[in-house]
């Protein structure tokens, strides 16, 4: 069993931070205060081509696997770009997935070249505010009018939907619900962003539809059967959220780390102190554990595998392992870790938004709990 990347998986490693060193702790710090999408970071990216990293290579993309994407989120997390920056390209690595799956011939070269390219933005609307997690209850209509649709209702918590050209949707058509790629038609669509503590540089919304025109071309897969699809695209998002909270991990020790080889309080380098070295050490550990499964989850679903429950609990343990390495880093830089020049404490804002999505920790255990231990479902 060997548990070292590959010399493939390494080199994207070496060239994703070398990209990234371009875009420095000046840039993130910019973004953070004053908003804003990082279109040239993402750019940087499509250029050099790995927005299509796991996308199939008939379609400009690389043809490479969840493990090697996650090798890529996660240096791009760990290079001090954070979910800031690994949001700003999450979507184009998982989300078109059940395009990829489920679209024919004719859909997958109309809507994924774009997307590799750099050329389109797509958000992803599925939560809505009244159903959260209980997706199969959600309430956005998709009448179908003579093979055509008209979409109406409301998501939330839409991400990067100020600059998407395109949204994967999907809403409720007759009995099911049905997945569409379709144009994010701004004429038909009204977006209101949402104020929030993190991630500034990657904007969050309220989204409401209104009798939004969407062609049967649009349609991805048979009607009705829409929740099934996007359960294709689940584990590797988790995944791949998990790989991000790793990196954004790792570079909050790091910091902390350096900080404290350098800070001197008493006529000594407070890295001398156990009292901040275990914490610290502990955070290591607790990074590299959740890490393992990570990788094991991305190693299974590349081989086609069942993967549920290691994509689950890499996302899980990855999660906790974060916020408490965030936490830890602020604290270790004491009052400096409270000041916006000293990066942790946006890493700290940062590390809630994936410990939050796309599924709570709370949920994750449930799933757990039922799905491998075999106890009754408790909701």
């Amino acid at each position: 069993m060997d548990f070292s990347f590959s010399a493939e998986q390494e080199r994207i490693r070496e060239a994703i931070a070398k990209l990234c060193a371009r875009f420095g702790d000046d840039y993130w710090l910019e973004r953070d205060r004053e908003g804003g999408f990082p279109a040239d970071f993402h750019q940087a990216l499509a250029r050099d081509g790995w927005l299509g990293i796991a996308m199939p290579e008939a379609y400009g993309g690389a043809g490479l696997g969840i493990a090697e994407a996650a090798v890529m989120m996660q240096a791009i997390s760990e290079s001090g770009a954070g979910f800031s920056g690994a949001s700003a390209v999450h979507m184009n690595i998982f989300g078109l997935n059940p395009v990829v799956v489920f679209g024919d011939e004719a859909q997958k070269r109309r809507m994924l070249p774009p997307l590799i390219e750099g050329k389109h933005r797509a958000c992803f609307a599925v939560t809505e505010p009244d159903t959260g997690l209980n997706t199969k209850k959600i309430k956005v209509k998709a009448e179908n009018k003579g093979g055509n649709y008209i979409v109406s209702g409301q998501k939330v918590w839409i991400s990067t939907a100020q600059v998407a050209e395109k949204v994967l949707l999907l809403a409720r058509s007759g009995a099911g619900l049905t997945l569409f790629y379709t144009d994010f038609d701004r004429e038909y669509i009204e977006v209101r962003e949402i104020e929030k503590m993190g991630r500034h540089a990657v904007d969050s919304n309220q989204v409401f539809f209104d009798g939004l025109p969407v062609p049967a071309a649009d349609r991805i897969g048979e009607e009705g059967k829409g929740f099934e699809y996007i359960l294709h695209g689940m584990n590797p998002e988790r995944i791949l959220i998990a790989a991000e909270l790793v990196g954004l991990g790792r570079c909050a020790v790091s910091r902390a780390a350096a900080y404290a080889k350098e800070r001197v309080v008493f006529d000594r380098p407070i890295g001398k102190n156990q009292a901040i070295q275990h914490p610290l050490a502990a955070n290591w550990m607790a990074l590299e554990a959740a890490n393992l499964m990570v990788f094991k989850a991305a190693s299974l679903y590349d081989a086609g595998k069942p993967c549920g429950a290691e994509a689950n609990a890499a996302k899980y343990l990855a999660g906790e392992a974060c916020f408490d390495a965030c936490q830890q880093a602020v604290m270790t830089h004491g009052g400096f870790g409270y000041a916006r020049e000293y990066h942790v404490e946006r890493y700290l804002r940062e590390s809630f938004v994936g410990r939050i999505a796309p599924v709570t920790p709370q949920l994750i255990l449930c799933f757990i709990a039922e799905r491998v231990l075999g106890l009754p479902k408790s909701y």
